[in-house]
C-alpha cells in the first residue's frame, strides 16, 4: 500500500477518488486493481460486496494552493471574531474558543492544557 493514502467511509468517498491499493472482497478476491478512478456505479456496488472503508489516493496539492486555503482560513477566523481583541486577556472564554477554532481550522495538533 502507498504510504499517500487515507481510509474513507464509504459515504465520505465520491465518484473520480482514485483507490491507492488493490480493493478485495471478504473473500480475498480482487474487485478493482490499484490505481482505480471510482464511479458512481462502483461505488453503489460496494455494499453488496461488505465494503464499507475503501483507501483513496491523497491528492497532491501544491504550495500555492496550500498557502491560499490557509490565508482564506485565516481570514474567515479574522472575519468570526473581528469584535474581539485577540491580544486582550479580559475575555479569556472567547480567546479560547478563538484558539480551538483556529487549531482546528489550521491543521494544528492539538496540545493538552495540562500533563
Amino acid at each position: 500500500m502507498t504510504g499517500n493514502y487515507h481510509q474513507l467511509t464509504l459515504a465520505e468517498v465520491r465518484p473520480g477518488m482514485v483507490l491507492s491499493d488493490v480493493l478485495l472482497d471478504v473473500q480475498g478476491h480482487v474487485l478493482l486493481p490499484q490505481g482505480t478512478v471510482l464511479t458512481e456505479a462502483m461505488l453503489a456496488l460496494m455494499p453488496r460486496h461488505g465494503i464499507a472503508m475503501l483507501p483513496i489516493l491523497k491528492e497532491e496539492v501544491s504550495p500555492e494552493v496550500a498557502q491560499a486555503t490557509l490565508q482564506h482560513h485565516e481570514a474567515r477566523i479574522d472575519h468570526l471574531f473581528r469584535k474581539n481583541d485577540a491580544d486582550s486577556d479580559s475575555d479569556w472564554a472567547t480567546a479560547l474558543l478563538r484558539r480551538f477554532v483556529s487549531d482546528f481550522r489550521l491543521g494544528l495538533p492539538e496540545t493538552p492544557e495540562h500533563e
